[in-house]
């Protein structure tokens, strides 16, 4: 190994940090980093499996294991013989936790879209989640330090820059005068005019504010793609996960943006097979995908996680939660599906990928002629859908 290899799990906020983790360690040799997740237990069983694979690919380097799951499920990650130290979650972005030089470091060239981390933690209580133990409370970069940020990315050719955190919504609530997010949003589009593309990472729909719904709405820069933390399409499900919208906030909300921008992709989060669910809380759950027309459908089925109020609560049967689970992704595909098939015969500027595939502004996945550069933008013209990607 001639430099540390970074194996990211999870949310895109750890592909964030492992980005920032791969150009902080450098020259490393013979070092492994897994930056793990705990969102849900088949998170933790990725990451364990993952821990494995890179110890068999690597059996002679240093292995450590940071990420949620190095605190959340600290001993049992410690326990694996695979495992030679763990990095506390909170302390991974510190260069003296890696006891390397503390310097700024380089922008990895190795992905075409730039992910900016303004916001890390949550201050919310959630009965399902557990990422708050893992990541502390909300805290916010500054607008400053956004926009040197996005600077250094776009120096270094980022021809897309995505705004992500834990619970990006909660932007600001911890600095002076408490700015609204879309304030840190039309900062980027005005400082930066020659920035193209803006991609907002998953946002808490009840907290959009009145200058981010208007960017949303008509800004062209910002791209159609709203991908919604919605979690359940029925109320009193709602109410047990301590979210704060009810589902007509959803629907209102989408409804007001496709008003202004038809176009708009939604996308969601949903979980299936909360504690208490009843057929009847499912329904409503199948229900919210259409009334949304969800076609970025990201469906989890619930697991408990040590410590939090939802593992105490009556649980569904397994066999249950994942037909549940089945059943909304096959909902989701149908919706999925007819928006793609909208999508034929229409120009649409693509951003490639390097692997002969890009993403539209509404993030569709388009085939993109042999030899386009990763990172160039080109107008594509899909014919047909084939296993989803639009050819």
């Amino acid at each position: 190994m001639s430099e540390a290899q970074v194996i990211s799990l999870g949310c895109r906020l750890n592909i964030s940090e492992s980005e920032q983790i791969r150009a902080m360690l450098g020259q490393e040799r013979d070092l492994v980093v897994v930056n793990s997740c705990a969102v849900t237990s088949e998170a933790v069983r990725q990451t364990r499996q993952a821990i494995r694979r890179a110890r068999r690919a690597h059996p002679d380097a240093r292995l450590l294991v940071t990420g949620c799951a190095a605190d959340i499920e600290r001993d049992q990650l410690a326990a694996m013989p695979e495992v030679d130290g763990l990095v506390a979650n909170t302390a991974k972005l510190d260069a003296r936790a890696w006891n390397v030089p503390a310097e700024t470091p380089a922008i990895p060239q190795d992905r075409t879209r730039a992910f900016i981390a303004v916001q890390n933690g949550c201050d919310h209580a959630c009965t399902f989640c557990v990422i708050p133990q893992g990541r502390g409370p909300s805290r916010s970069l500054t607008i400053a330090q956004v926009l040197a940020e996005v600077e250094r990315h776009l120096i270094h050719g980022a021809p897309e820059v995505v705004l992500t955190g834990v619970d990006v919504t909660s932007w600001g609530h911890d600095l002076p005068d408490t700015p609204p997010l879309g304030e840190l949003v039309r900062a980027v589009l005005d400082r930066f005019p020659e920035l193209v593309r803006l991609r907002m990472s998953s946002l808490d729909g009840i907290e959009i504010d009145p200058l981010l719904f208007d960017l949303f709405a008509g800004e062209e820069r910002l791209m159609p793609h709203l991908h919604l933390s919605l979690q359940h399409g029925h109320d009193l499900i709602l109410k047990r996960m301590k979210r704060r919208h009810l589902r007509g906030d959803a629907i209102a909300l989408v409804t007001r943006l496709k008003e202004r921008r038809p176009d708009i992709a939604i996308g969601a989060d949903l979980i299936a097979g909360f504690p208490t669910e009843t057929e009847e809380h499912h329904a409503a759950n199948l229900a919210i995908i259409e009334e949304l027309q969800i076609v970025h459908g990201h469906v989890f089925p619930y697991s408990p996680r040590p410590g939090t109020p939802a593992a105490r609560m009556p649980q569904v049967e397994r066999e249950t939660v994942k037909r549940r689970a089945a059943e909304l992704r096959t909902r989701a595909k149908v919706t999925r599906d007819g928006w793609l098939a909208s999508l034929v015969d229409k120009p649409h500027s693509v951003l490639a990928e390097r692997d002969t595939t890009g993403y539209t502004p509404h993030f569709a996945r388009v085939a993109v002629p042999e030899g386009t550069p990763a990172g160039a933008i080109v107008s594509v013209t899909p014919t047909q859908i084939e296993n989803g990607l639009l050819q």
